[in-house]
């Protein structure tokens, strides 16, 4: 995303009454006051100021991890976050559950035709107080513009760029038998924040999403020493789908106990009036931990000493099955298959 501005301009952006239109994307004048009035004055950085089409970066020690993701999020903006925040903290823990440090992120750009600078002032705002507060800048990125009706305000891609601590080596096909599955906090909490949203629920207090960046969590845990096998983040399709992923990588079973999940009651009342299943429901600040048997509690103890572990908990264990099915014991006591999610439950969630 280079930054450098053409002279000539008549006048400034107008960032509060303004709107994205079809020379915001040309690659002329337009464009070039954009990024720099904009995107350059949110995001600067040292790297973002070389001004290049790309950033040259100094070079790292280790393994590298690369991560991309895309977020078309509706609405862009809801409860405990927005579109913008997401798109960093969706890529840092994608690098993260890697094992890895995050190091840098870029970001692309699809903006619709008439979208307000004033909205896209905030998304930007807010992605770079996620870069800040997680200590990972964005260093590069690219905007385009599509005609009116051809998209929906903004789609945001990021990819990040991290290197795996030595020592580490996680896997969703490293999950063994007697494995204890640790998460880190309540369930569903993004997903129903974005469906009240959506249906207008009215709630006694908000559902606010959880959204966050997790290394740091991450690193906290790996520094204890504890022997992890897995990390994930459930987001799109939840825990369900998380754990029958890793159950196949693995090629093992898993038991969950539903009395153990931790849920909040407003999260479980709006999934029950909606139909829905917290099991199924993307979390954006969560962390799925698959650590050996002897390792489980000390790993619990290192998540709950973090604020945003303080709710983990211990909710189920990996056996041998060779059909490599995901279950769980109801609290009436019977059992219940945990199948993959068929189709897709909540859309336009991430």
């Amino acid at each position: 995303m280079t930054n450098k501005l053409k002279r000539g301009y008549v006048r400034r952006l107008d960032l509060k009454n303004g709107r994205v239109d079809m020379s915001h994307g040309s690659g002329g004048r337009a464009m070039a006051q954009l990024i720099e009035e904009l995107f350059a004055a949110e995001l600067d950085n040292e790297f973002l100021r070389q001004g290049n089409d790309g950033a040259l970066l100094p070079p790292a020690s280790g393994r590298l991890v690369m991560a991309t993701d895309s977020h078309v999020v509706s609405p862009l903006f809801f409860p405990g976050g927005d579109i913008g925040c997401l798109s960093v903290h969706g890529t840092i823990n994608d690098v993260a559950v890697m094992g890895a440090t995050p190091l840098y992120l870029s970001a692309g750009f699809i903006l619709e035709e008439g979208f307000p600078l004033a909205d896209l002032q905030r998304i930007v705002a807010s992605m770079a107080a996620a870069a800040r507060d997680a200590g990972v800048p964005i260093v590069t990125g690219d905007t385009k513009v599509v005609e009116r009706g051809k998209g929906d305000g903004v789609f945001i891609t990021t990819t990040g760029v991290g290197v795996v601590r030595e020592g580490v080596n996680l896997s969703g096909d490293h999950a063994r038998p007697g494995d204890r599955i640790i998460v880190s906090g309540t369930l569903g909490d993004h997903g129903m924040a974005i469906m009240a949203q959506r249906e207008s629920l009215g709630f006694s207090s908000t559902i606010v999403s959880d959204t966050a960046a997790l290394h740091g969590l991450i690193g906290t845990l790996l520094d204890t020493g504890v022997d992890v096998h897995v990390l994930r983040d459930p987001t799109r399709g939840g825990l369900a789908t998380t754990l029958n992923e890793i159950a196949r990588q693995s090629q093992v079973g898993m038991m969950l106990d539903e009395a153990a999940l931790p849920v909040n009651p407003q999260v479980a009342a709006a999934c029950e009036f909606l139909g829905l299943d917290p099991l199924y429901v993307a979390n954006e600040g969560k962390l799925v931990v698959i650590v050996a048997a002897a390792d489980a509690e000390r790993a619990l103890a290192s998540l709950r000493g973090h604020e945003l572990g303080a709710r983990a908990a211990i909710v189920g264990t990996v056996h041998d099955d060779p059909q490599h099915f995901v279950q769980m014991t109801t609290g009436f006591g019977g059992r219940r298959i945990v199948d993959w999610l068929s189709g897709e439950q909540l859309p336009r969630i991430c």
